[in-house]
């Protein structure tokens, strides 16, 4: 990572011609990650690869330019494959294109109610959703798109339908894979597992991705994947064949790959599902994700995350009118944009650039990249959102968050991701009441302010503090003037919850950072529920 000065940078214009040395060459890396990812998440979504690289065009070029965010990448990921391709196979009824023009559609309106949401403040709102129950939606996600993947590695495209019998089908899959794309996906893992072991001070600086990319072109064209029949040395059950083509399918420009959406179905209970479950994956991703950046940032600069809903519901308008996927801010990029020296947000704008010249003047170079290099990519992607650790964290956390977590992503893989993220809510809210909550503190918060002398204010909270009251104390602590002093007092609670103790440390963090001087008093007097700071905790009786 680059050495910073102390000194903020400027923005806008300014920003652009101080700053742009480092951010041109941090906008470049971030684009080479993003390329693969974009077709690969296009792909697994259900529509043409070119919309994800349409949406990352959009999410640079538009988005970064009105956003309230400064090292943040935007553009289409992985948290929402099952979202779109839920949205393609309900509204497409079995017409894939068809589904496709609904699902743009479906976005643009998504689009629009962001665009609501951010003008009505609803940034506040994602502390309603407590983060176990988002971090178990992701893991849930990360595992429907192993299910979905893997037997693509292998060269079979895995049977349409619910995602637990195709699990449970994975192995029969797998009997009927193809050597050739197999041992591409099988190289591609490989890559991505031992890549970022390798000590080369210039060898490590080439993103992973982009070896996974380049090997399989390699073997591709070695293997000669554009004339390989998926049958030509096995009997194949014909459902599960790929078809004779193994390779990224894009037209010839990239005007040929903008689309309209279909508004037809607009009256239809599915399209509105569809559109409020994009809503909610999205914003609550995006939420979550800048939040997480902000803490990576040098600078200690925090975003405005109510105008970001507004750029991002503008960016999600525009992609959907012209067939791209919906935009999020994306960790992976967020972070190597970070981590490469970005200091503006014009490296996002750059990255956005990068990728428009790439289709521009080099489109016959994608169609040679095989589909399972792409199926590998998000097969590792899905791995993180729900490996062995992220199990650990939450049991450090304590027995509640880790049942509340994988309560969360047995709703989502038996149901859907709307269900699943209400019935892990409301399994919180069960463990709140066993605890001794009362129904009426479940979403009524007691508290009361003090202020001394116009520089101190003490919020001194009683009964109990959870994610389902704490909007209305939040909202007031957001309004106090930088520089001045804030005290929680707990020394009266019956119960604050793990999403409060990450907002209160989050908000005090963030006010230290800007000048001003927080303190959270009264915790002697509780009793966390594991050895985790941030853990529940519960007053000693």
């Amino acid at each position: 990572m680059n050495t910073f000065s102390p000194t903020v940078p400027k923005t806008g214009l300014a920003g652009l011609k101080e700053n742009w040395r480092y951010d041109i060459v941090s906008g470049f890396l971030v684009f080479l990650i993003a390329l693969p990812l974009c077709l690969g998440v296009a792909n697994a979504s259900g529509f043409p690869a070119m919309s994800g690289v349409i949406s990352a065009i959009i999410g640079g070029l538009l988005v970064s330019r009105i956003n309230g965010t400064h090292v943040t990448v935007t553009g289409p990921a992985a948290g929402l494959i099952v979202v779109i391709l839920s949205a393609v196979q309900a509204l497409g009824q079995g017409d894939a294109m068809a589904g496709y023009r609904y699902t743009l559609a479906a976005i643009f309106v998504s689009g629009l109610l962001q665009i609501g949401l951010g003008s009505y403040k609803a940034g506040r709102l994602s502390a309603f959703f407590p983060s176990t129950v988002i971090h178990g939606m992701l893991a849930a996600i990360g595992i429907i798109i192993m299910a979905k993947q893997i037997p693509l590695m292998a060269g079979v495209q895995p049977l349409a339908g619910p995602v637990l019998p195709g699990i449970a089908n994975i192995p029969h899959d797998l009997a009927y894979f193809i050597p050739q794309i197999a041992f591409i996906g099988l190289a591609s893992l490989g890559i991505l597992i031992f890549w970022p072991k390798i000590n080369h001070p210039w060898l490590k600086k080439i993103p992973a991705p982009i070896v996974v990319i380049l090997v399989g072109m390699a073997l591709g064209q070695w293997f000669d994947l554009a004339h390989l029949k998926a049958g030509q040395d096995f009997i194949l059950p014909k459902d599960l064949v790929l078809g004779p083509e193994f390779l990224v399918d894009i037209p010839d420009t990239l005007l040929a790959s903008l689309y309209l959406p279909d508004f037809s179905k607009i009256g239809s209970m599915a399209f509105w599902e569809s559109v409020v479950a994009i809503t909610l994956v999205g914003s609550l991703e995006t939420l979550l994700v800048a939040s997480a950046v902000d803490k990576l940032d040098p600078y200690k600069r925090y975003s405005d995350l109510n105008r970001d809903l507004r750029a991002l519901g503008l960016g999600n308008a525009l992609s959907g009118l012209v067939g791209g996927l919906p935009i999020i801010v994306e960790i992976l990029r967020s972070s190597t944009n970070v981590n490469s020296g970005a200091r503006t947000a014009w490296s996002s704008f750059f990255h956005g650039a990068f990728m428009l010249l790439f289709v521009m003047l080099f489109p016959r170079l994608i169609d040679k990249i095989p589909l399972a290099s792409l199926a590998t990519l998000l097969v590792y992607i899905g791995y993180r959102l729900t490996s062995p650790q992220t199990f650990a964290e939450r049991m450090i956390l304590g027995w509640a968050q880790l049942l509340i977590f994988v309560i969360t992503i047995a709703g989502v893989l038996f149901t859907n991701i709307l269900a699943g993220v209400l019935i892990g809510i409301v399994a919180k809210l069960l463990i709140h009441w066993m605890r001794g909550v009362s129904p009426k503190n479940m979403l009524q918060i007691a508290y009361r302010v003090e202020r001394k002398d116009g520089n101190t204010w003490i919020f001194r909270i009683s009964g109990s503090a959870i994610f389902s009251n704490f909007i209305s104390l939040k909202t007031e602590v957001s309004e106090i003037p930088n520089g001045k002093t804030v005290i929680f007092d707990l020394s009266d609670v019956y119960l604050i919850d793990h999403t409060v103790m990450e907002l209160i440390d989050h908000f005090r963090q963030n006010y230290m950072d800007r000048g001003g001087q927080c303190e959270i008093e009264g915790l002697d007097k509780q009793v966390p529920f594991s050895e985790h700071v941030l853990a529940a905790r519960r007053r000693r009786l």
